[in-house]
């Protein structure tokens, strides 16, 4: 985790640098992908699941080393050809992991933070899940451990394989000739974030497109067919925990309605979208039929309304990366604890741009009990050598109460804006 944790260290920044690029990019082109809102959702996505990952939040039901060890038939020696094998399975191992997630209802809950954008820029790139909790990707790496690949070279690869999807999350790339026939494209992902009937669940491949071609899966951007982004049933938020766990709670909520036992069951497991037959009847879900009328979720805010949301989002950056940069010094009770405030704060913030009528009376209270939380003699001792930490949350915290008084919620109100 010491490891990951310096990783993203460096990593954040450069992708924060080239989210503004692009942004800076398409207002002097006139282009635009970026709205206000839907960035700071994207990337506080990305801050869950930073927490998440270096938190360990997650249960390893299989284990690679776990099979490397039982079914290993050679041991490749280490060279350039055991990386480049490597990195071959492991896009493999994607590919099949990404279509499991896309073909079946309890799985697709692990996927649907990063397709919940309905624009698509570099910044959706970063919504990535906090919902897989059971890790079980060790079972599509069975080929590098049938040829015995180190669980090393395993570990130093996979950051590398999922940074190098970042780049082709933009519409500002055309297609790119003859590379078309082996990589994954800006083109050929944006197929794949489209809800366009044509596009549905096609293109899968992470860097490599040859599983699509080879499997079925490949779909080329039609010049009169362009993409929608988003999901057919639209999140209606910007909260990434909720966007995270809504699907679970809409699966758990039709077990509960179903009068049919083996429906209760099955839900979970079948293809994805599928709902028990009673239950559909009775409650009813909007889902989107005419991908080119739809209008994306498009509140008006006032001036206060976005400078608040943009202080928590750079205030909380900076936890993060406070966070990340003290990462070996600070306890497992310390990391846990700030994890948790954190996450706190994102979920708080996040509610207030969702313009809910409780958000202000939260973000009171939760500023107010972490300020308690902050000053309990009986936790003091967790701060003897982050008097800075201590001191940064309590002013951040203070301004939060002070800007519950300042902000006014207004009743959303959708533009007439469409894909």
């Amino acid at each position: 985790m010491e490891q990951y944790a310096a990783v993203l260290l460096w990593a954040i920044p450069s992708f924060l640098v080239l989210v503004v690029i692009e942004i800076v990019y398409g207002h002097l082109t006139n282009k635009q992908t970026y709205t206000l809102m839907d960035t700071l959702s994207s990337l506080s996505s990305g801050m869950t699941n930073t927490l998440k990952e270096t938190l360990g939040l997650a249960l390893v039901i299989i284990s690679y080393p776990f099979i490397l060890k039982n079914i290993a038939l050679i041991e490749l020696e280490s060279s350039s050809a055991l990386y480049f094998i490597a990195f071959i399975c492991i896009d493999f191992a994607s590919y099949w992991n990404h279509r499991l997630n896309h073909k079946i209802n309890i799985f697709w809950n692990r996927h649907v933070i990063h397709h919940s954008s309905e624009e698509f820029n570099l910044a959706c790139a970063l919504r990535q899940s906090i919902s897989s909790i059971f890790g079980f990707g060790a079972l599509f790496l069975i080929p590098a451990a049938i040829l015995g690949v180190p669980p090393k070279v395993i570990s130093i690869l996979a950051p590398l394989h999922l940074f190098g999807q970042f780049w082709y999350h933009t519409r500002h790339i055309g297609k790119l000739g003859w590379l078309e026939y082996i990589l994954v494209t800006p083109s050929q992902h944006r197929v794949h974030h489209a809800i366009n009937p044509i596009y549905i669940d096609k293109n899968l491949s992470a860097i490599f497109c040859i599983w699509d071609r080879l499997f079925g899966t490949f779909q080329e951007e039609l010049n009169d067919e362009p993409p929608v982004y988003g999901v057919l049933k639209p999140v209606q938020t910007w909260n990434p925990i909720w966007i995270n766990f809504q699907h679970f709670w809409a699966i758990l909520t039709d077990a509960w309605y179903a009068k049919n036992w083996i429906d209760k069951l099955r839900v979970w497991f079948m293809p994805t979208g599928w709902r028990p037959k009673d239950v559909q009847e009775r409650f009813p879900r909007t889902i989107i039929e005419n991908v080119h009328l739809h209008k994306k979720h498009n509140p008006e805010y006032s001036f206060a309304q976005k400078a608040i949301g943009i202080f928590h989002f750079i205030v909380i950056n900076l936890m993060i990366l406070y966070f990340l940069s003290n990462f070996v010094e600070i306890s497992n009770s310390l990391r846990m604890g700030l994890g948790f405030l954190i996450f706190g704060c994102i979920f708080s913030f996040t509610s207030l741009m969702d313009l809910h009528s409780w958000a202000i009376k939260f973000q009171f209270a939760w500023a107010s009990l972490a300020l308690i939380i902050l000053w309990l003699p009986n936790l003091q001792f967790l701060f003897i050598e982050f008097q800075t930490v201590k001191i940064g949350l309590t002013f951040y915290f203070g301004i939060s109460i002070i800007l519950t008084n300042w902000n006014t919620l207004e009743a959303p109100t959708q533009t007439q804006r469409t894909n």
